[in-house]
């Protein structure tokens, strides 16, 4: 058997180093940018279908946003239940976002450059694929 899993936790370990290293400049880290990408492509959203998405404990979650809330990244409130807490974008974290994520894309196409973009297809899909084997 090949060590897949081994590669697959020793890279994203080296990823999540160096996408730390590089959201330095904007006083964020990977677990925050995981957070803030999720918000800013779905607009508003719960902390649950925030800890769903990232596969991660609720109490992570709810530490994460009260920090992003704390850096004037986000905004919660309480929704139609009151046990469920709803998050947003700040209207000044809509502006400074596009400079972050010029960043992480500048990291990506980095990371990126050894393969070809019938390559990178190819890994999107096949990580796609192990998602949805687990569903």
């Amino acid at each position: 058997m090949k060590p897949i899993i081994h590669e697959l936790f020793q890279k994203t370990r080296l990823l999540n180093k160096e996408l730390n290293q590089v959201l330095k400049k904007h006083d964020l880290f990977a677990a925050q940018w995981s957070v803030l990408y999720y918000v800013n492509q779905r607009g508003e959203t719960t902390l649950t279908q925030i800890w769903k998405y990232l596969n991660v404990e609720a109490p992570t979650v709810t530490r994460t946003v009260k920090r992003l809330e704390e850096l004037g990244w986000l905004s919660t409130y309480t929704g139609d239940d009151r046990r469920e807490k709803r998050v947003r974008l700040k209207a000044d974290a809509s502006e400074r976002l596009p400079e972050i994520l010029e960043t992480v894309n500048f990291f990506e196409r980095k990371l990126m450059a050894n393969l070809t973009e019938s390559e990178q297809d190819l890994l999107m899909d096949l990580l796609n694929k192990l998602d949805n084997e687990r569903s």
